[in-house]
């Protein structure tokens, strides 16, 4: 599943939803990045996809309305016109988007670290350094902080890995991996938040699996789309299928 094409997932002449491939930038490709949203408008450029609409003005390329990392896989939607971009960004800041993810984690070396069995909500304040590229969960308020909500629930584990489900209720940088760092959880690959080891090819087992928001086109309806991690594999299988073993510990 490779294949940009097959990787839209829902499309229409306000805005676009991309099941992104880790390594992929949804904006601010720097070096060696894949810019994702150059990839889409020439993508969209092919007649067999709706036109955005002429009444509007249409951006020069399709502009992300949030913010997945460059290492994380899964749903992430793109405004085709300004009036989308203006009304997502106003749902997105008005939590009126309900994002669930996916994540693959190591195994706590602490024994007391806390591994929810059902929803539970966890609120941290953070800090993002922008010099370190890297965000801070703390557990109280403090200058230049942002509350930062998740709730999340371990759903299986295998023979070397836990498995959660995560809803994300606030969207600030790096937000999960920040928030799981706090908990004394690390993302398998993700070494800049405490993982032992990396993915082969840079990625990081957290997807983000479903998302759901109002329709710039019509609002009284909602979008809705969910997506399988596209380079699916024995890890992402096993997770599925809750408590079944983790075959193999691919890298």
């Amino acid at each position: 599943m490779n294949s940009l094409t097959d990787r839209i997932l829902y499309c229409d002449g306000s805005c676009v939803v991309v099941n992104k491939i880790a390594g992929e930038a949804v904006e601010g490709a720097g070096s060696g990045m894949i810019d994702l949203p150059r990839l889409l408008a020439d993508e969209l450029a092919v007649p067999n996809w709706p036109a955005a609409l002429p009444e509007e003005h249409i951006l020069p390329l399709p502009t992300a309305v949030h913010r997945l990392d460059v290492p994380v896989s899964g749903c992430v939607v793109f405004a085709r016109t300004n009036n989308a971009l203006v009304f997502l960004n106003n749902a997105f800041r008005n939590n009126a988007v309900k994002k669930t993810y996916r994540a693959i984690v190591e195994p706590p070396e602490n024994k007391d670290c806390i591994l929810p069995q059902t929803m539970e909500e966890f609120v941290h304040w953070i800090q993002f350094n922008p010099k370190k590229n890297r965000s801070f969960a703390h557990d109280t308020e403090g200058l230049g902080r942002k509350k930062a909500i998740l709730r999340c629930r371990q759903s299986g584990r295998g023979e070397n890995y836990l498995f959660f489900e995560i809803e994300l209720v606030t969207g600030r940088p790096h937000q999960i991996r920040a928030q799981f760092e706090r908990l004394g959880l690390c993302i398998k690959g993700d070494l800049k938040y405490g993982a032992k080891r990396s993915e082969k090819g840079g990625g990081i087992r957290l997807h983000a699996h479903s998302i759901s928001f109002p329709n710039p086109a019509d609002i009284n309806k909602r979008i809705t789309v969910q997506c399988d991690p596209p380079l699916k594999d024995n890890l992402w299988l096993a997770f599925e299928n809750g408590n079944a073993n983790d075959i193999g510990n691919p890298s």
